[in-house]
């Protein structure tokens, strides 16, 4: 991100100062530069891609328990004999086995083990496109919080421009004091939404740097905009594409497969298993005399479990029953996929059809607010066209800049929907991505650190709070007051027939 003079314009710059934001400077962030800082950074995305460590264990551990192992033991032995006398005898062995017969169940766990790890890597790849589906969410909520800011301060200049215009009216006679009043209740009520709109805003930065994992008070200058992109592909191709791309039916399908094998390595069970295994052993016995032995054995086990009560044939079960939900979690999740992406092809096709009829729409407001604003300055018109005027001006601007971006989020949905992949340069942006972890007693330290109390805290709260609470108290006499005055010039007004029915 580069660093450069950024100013967003007169409605901005007061809200920064307002709120005590810096604004001499911030940073230029386009969208792919967001994609590419998300899918580098993000605490979530490194949570998710552990999963692929836990995956690599666990084959791991599945080869090394059908491989080749090699054991210790020692033993002291007392025995105590009819004829009164002890024998006592010291063993030591080391064994070397290897099973080169389990009935398939080795192979079978081996091979669920590395579809596990397939799984997991595809889960990981899926996250950073969600990923990027969100990141480009949020740019475009913040690129439209910041265009409705812009269009709540126009509408706040003109309300301002009109009531400084009535009361100039007002004071020369020629309008009533109603409009004064109408005209200062519309400035406020605008305002209103101005401010709404500035928290708007705020609040998708800070969503957006969540993502990106940087520094959550830093200025962002969101360099990219909204341009139309046609998006040509029909409905059924979008289905069809997805049925071959979406990582996680993938995933489900290696789960079925999973169950598979688990269905095998159970069956294994009533098979037999071959283990052959050799090594040296030595024993000495000191007691009742001394004397030591040593041997080498060598040979092969076979092993066959006859009658376990049922126990395998349960098993079996289990994992049968488990194969058929893998099975119908595939076709469910193909369901959803279906109606999932039908909802976002069918809302981007809505969101530019109104795309294409807001912009006359805006135009034609501009006009009826100027011939309001001009008929009313030569007292022809009323009051009420100039608000209603101004109403359907920003309805119809802000109906325009939803519609711009609903396209482009919905567009993005599409394609995150159809399991479109990242880009090369997306790619090189995840290879940056570094496991630098925290060490554990820094953050035991963050998590239990005592809060520190400010001395005489609670003397100054009580006070902050009762001169709140007495500037509360003015307030609301002086706007009893400034209601009352109010009231009596409408009710002299009225007696002086200045304003009519």
């Amino acid at each position: 991100m580069k660093r450069t003079s950024c100013g967003r314009g007169a409605a901005l710059l007061a809200f920064a100062m307002l709120i005590g934001l810096p604004t001499a400077s911030c940073a230029d962030l386009s969208l792919q530069d967001a994609i590419d800082l998300a899918l580098a950074q993000n605490t979530g995305l490194r949570i998710t891609q552990k999963d692929e460590d836990v995956a690599k264990a666990a084959l791991k551990q599945a080869k090394i328990d059908n491989g080749l192992k090699i054991t210790g033991n020692e033993s002291l032995d007392t025995t105590l004999h009819r004829s009164s006398h002890t024998k006592s005898e010291n063993g030591i062995g080391v064994t070397a086995s290897y099973p080169i017969y389990t009935s398939g169940k080795a192979e079978a766990e081996i091979g669920s083990s590395e579809l596990g790890l397939k799984a997991a890597e595809l889960s990981t790849e899926r996250s950073r496109e969600n990923l990027k589906l969100d990141v480009i969410k949020a740019y475009y909520d913040a690129l439209e919080a910041r265009r409705t800011v812009d269009v709540r301060q126009e509408t706040v200049d003109k309300y301002q421009d009109h009531y400084t215009n009535v009361s100039q009216l007002y004071a020369a006679g020629s309008k009533a004091r109603i409009d004064v009043i109408r005209s200062s209740v519309e400035l406020s009520n605008a305002a209103q939404n101005l401010i709404k709109a500035q928290n708007s805003y705020e609040v998708n930065l800070a969503t957006l740097r969540n993502y990106l994992n940087v520094d959550r008070s830093e200025p962002l200058n969101l360099t990219s905009d909204f341009s139309y992109d046609q998006f040509n592909i029909d409905m059924d191709a979008c289905i069809d594409y997805a049925y071959r791309n979406r990582k996680d039916l993938l995933i489900d399908l290696y789960k079925y497969q999973q169950a598979e094998n688990d269905i095998k390595a159970a069956k294994a069970d009533f098979g037999p298993s071959v283990t052959l295994s050799a090594g040296p052993s030595w024993s000495h016995t000191f007691k009742p005399s001394t004397s030591s032995d040593s041997d080498i054995t060598a040979g092969a086990t076979l092993s066959w479990n006859f009658w376990d009560n049922g126990l395998t044939r349960a098993k079996v079960q289990q994992a049968e029953a488990s194969r058929d939900k893998a099975k119908l979690t595939l076709t469910k999740d193909q369901e959803d996929i279906d109606l999932s992406l039908r909802q976002a092809y069918y809302n981007m096709r809505e969101a530019e059809k109104r795309l294409n009829s807001t912009g006359d729409a805006v135009k034609q407001a501009e006009e009826d607010y100027f011939i309001a604003r001009e008929k009313y300055r030569a007292g022809e018109g009323l009051m009420l066209d100039i608000i209603d005027a101004q109403e359907a001006l920003s309805t119809a601007r802000l109906n325009y800049i939803s519609a711009e971006y609903d396209y482009a989020r919905y567009k993005a949905t599409v394609e995150n929907a159809m399991g479109i992949g990242l880009t090369d340069g997306e790619k090189e942006a995840v290879a940056k991505m570094t496991a630098t972890a925290v060490p554990a007693e820094q953050v035991e330290r963050a998590v239990l650190q005592e809060p520190v109390v400010p001395e005489n805290a609670k003397a100054r709260v009580d006070k902050e709070t009762k001169g709140l609470a007495k500037k509360k108290a003015d307030k609301k006499k002086a706007a009893a007051a400034a209601a009352s005055d109010a009231s009596a010039e409408v009710i002299h007004d009225l007696a002086e027939g200045e304003i009519t029915k």
